[in-house]
């Protein structure tokens, strides 16, 4: 969850300052969309969306900020590999080994899954969720165990998992009974569901890791792309023809439904329920064609940032950078404001969708409003603790 930093003055040329500040924009950026997706689920948990969603069922507003949303975890792993490839090879200076660090920013997010994390989500520990949080963790963890090997190994290992887990859930999944001993190794590998059932505490997977390690691995593989010798113009063409290049594969195995999909997309009632079920991918776990979207999009979009031309773009990088220069602490923070808001409103306007307090059904742009009125409330208390960690020599403070 490291941030590497995006001040000029801690850079030492402009090229350097350009492309480590495109990271923390891409990386804040996807966390601002995530945000609107944690709004959905904090006030309009009482219509769920299914997985991959329903369509037809699932209204377009909520289809396409739900889509959007796909963009956070994909993009996010990814930059984790990326940024540990930049620690360990810092500029100016001889490379460092980068598994001490990994080790312990991916046992701070287990941890803080189990316990801040999740405390955030209920105001309770009834079921302990492995989310987003503790796939991060576990895929540190794997490049920690794997980050000295040949980096055309890495490429080749993150390229076979991303592209091959749908084939190898299809052929091995059958294969492991739910009460058989590799059950939950399956299940935090591959699959959604309960791992303790029974017991004063019951442990739910969201996040099944294996795919996320091939993403952290990609990411990592990609690093000498960001090197200080690189040029600019030539780091964006190599993130444009890779973003290209994964659209251009997406479009072929989901336009043909070949392949990386488990949910063929259908002819809809019309085409926007059409290109609905085109774009209905599954996240849990990732599937390849899930991937190819989303991590196409974020390469696209990090060349677009690099550049950063025009002063409205400028401007919105800038804030995004300050968002991703202080992640850890802005993904705490959102968590434990709209677990606040949630019972400040819940406890003055009461229930008013079965036992949650919620937006009613048709005023789903009530969430986008409220997701914009958030952005500038987080800001100011994120630029504030981005600044301090930037200057304090605390090391604590480092890991968020």
């Amino acid at each position: 969850m490291n941030s590497i930093s995006l001040s000029t003055s801690t850079s030492t040329s402009t090229s350097t300052s350009t492309r480590i500040a495109s990271i923390d924009a891409l990386r804040g950026l996807v966390m601002v969309v995530m945000l609107l997706d944690h709004v959905r689920e904090t006030f309009y948990l009482h219509l769920q969306v299914s997985d991959p969603m329903a369509v037809p069922g699932t209204p377009p507003e909520v289809f396409f900020s739900r889509l959007a949303a796909h963009l956070c975890a994909p993009v996010f792993v990814f930059l984790t590999g990326l940024s540990a490839w930049l620690y360990a090879n810092p500029d100016g200076a001889p490379p460092r080994d980068a598994r001490a660090f990994l080790l312990k920013r991916g046992l701070l997010l287990i941890g803080l899954e189990l316990t801040l994390v999740n405390f955030a989500w209920s105001a309770s520990f009834d079921v302990i969720y492995l989310q987003v949080m503790w796939a991060i963790g576990f895929s540190m963890l794997a490049l920690a165990g794997m980050s000295r090997w040949p980096r055309w190994m890495l490429a080749a290992i993150g390229a076979a998992i991303v592209a091959g887990h749908n084939a190898f859930g299809t052929i091995v999944g059958p294969a492991v009974p739910p009460d058989g001993p590799l059950h939950v190794v399956w299940t935090l590998l591959m699959q959604r569901g309960l791992l303790i059932a029974d017991g004063p505490v019951a442990v739910r997977l969201s996040y099944p890791a294996l795919p996320w390690v091939g993403v952290i691995l990609l990411g990592f593989a990609m690093g000498p792309v960001f090197a200080r010798g690189v040029a600019s113009a030539l780091r964006g063409r190599v993130l444009l023809a890779i973003g290209v290049g994964g659209l251009l594969a997406l479009a072929l195995l989901r336009g043909f439904n070949l392949y990386g999909e488990n949910a063929p997309w259908r002819q809809g009632a019309s085409t926007l329920e059409t290109a609905m079920s085109v774009l209905n991918f599954t996240k849990y776990p990732p599937s390849l064609d899930f991937l190819l979207l989303t991590l196409s999009l974020g390469l696209l979009l990090l060349a677009v940032l690099e550049r950063g031309r025009g002063a409205v773009m400028r401007a919105v990088a800038r804030v995004c950078a300050v968002f991703g220069g202080a992640p850890l602490f802005y993904y705490l923070l959102h968590l434990y404001v709209l677990l606040i808001g949630y019972r400040v409103l819940l406890a003055v306007f009461g229930a008013n969708q079965g036992a949650r307090f919620g937006v009613d059904a048709g005023w789903f742009p009530l969430i986008w409003l409220i997701w914009l009125g958030l952005i500038p409330l987080l800001y100011p208390p994120v630029k504030a603790f981005a600044a301090y960690k930037r200057r304090t020599h605390r090391a604590w403070v480092k890991y968020f």
